[in-house]
């Protein structure tokens, strides 16, 4: 047992996801929702991305343990390689897609235990000249259901999102997957880099906690947190693309 003591919530810790889960209880309705390095020898500051597949999807099998459910975004062959480990498959894979420079063009999102609700966000609709459109937006309707095909641009290197983090999640599709999971949920990311997915459950109201094992990063999170934007100014949430 670990003594019924838990994570702050709403706050993101400085430490090792992998030490601090053996030691702090986990929150009721608890959904782990994660980025983490994909293994592809991506230059972080406290972290080596080249392990062998073995060890890497050891290390996902171990941080999952914790948790009954859980939403991962990974490249495709990882998370495949991950399902076999586990011997469990997703109940929903959505796929993110963009444009980009190399051969890799999107990532999916996975989500384990459970069924995501893609009515509970909305998304402009996409035929405007049809008639049953145009009623719809007459009647009040806020846009279509989210499908299970985002096309979300990256966060560039130019972008006044843009933080000093080498992977960097758009925070539109952290709002999207915490949009479609249980308002009661209390959201653990455990490898919380730059902070999007705090900054997400708390543009939407949602209980979370945040683990970053590096300093500079866990720095950069807590800035986001409280508003202050990749060029030092404070600000409310301007970096959302809403």
């Amino acid at each position: 047992r670990k003594g019924y003591v838990m994570l702050e919530l709403n706050t993101i810790h400085l430490g090792d996801s992998y030490e601090l889960l053996k030691k702090y209880e986990i929150h009721n309705n608890a959904i782990l929702v994660i980025d983490p390095p994909y293994n592809v020898n991506y230059k972080y500051n406290s972290y080596k991305d080249n392990l062998s597949m073995k060890e890497y999807i050891e290390k996902m099998k171990e941080i999952t343990s914790y948790f009954k459910q859980f939403v991962i975004i990974n490249y495709p062959e990882n998370l495949y390689h991950l399902s076999i480990k586990l011997k469990k498959a997703p109940t929903k894979v959505v796929s993110w897609v963009y444009n980009s420079n190399n051969a890799r063009q999107h990532r999916d999102i996975a989500f384990y235990g459970i069924e995501p609700n893609f009515e509970a966000v909305r998304q402009p609709y996409k035929n405007l000249n049809d008639k049953r459109i145009q009623e719809r937006i007459a009647n009040g309707s806020g846009g279509g259901r989210l499908y299970d095909w985002w096309k979300i641009n990256q966060v560039k290197n130019v972008s006044s999102e843009k933080y000093n983090h080498p992977c960097q999640i758009p925070i539109k599709v952290m709002l999207n997957i915490i949009g479609i999971l249980p308002k009661e949920s209390v959201i653990y990311d455990v490898f919380s880099g730059s902070g999007t997915t705090c900054i997400a459950c708390k543009e939407l109201e949602r209980k979370f906690v945040g683990i970053e094992i590096d300093p500079l990063y866990h720095q950069i999170s807590l800035d986001r947190l409280n508003g202050i934007t990749a060029n030092g100014q404070m600000s409310i949430f301007t970096d959302v693309d809403k």
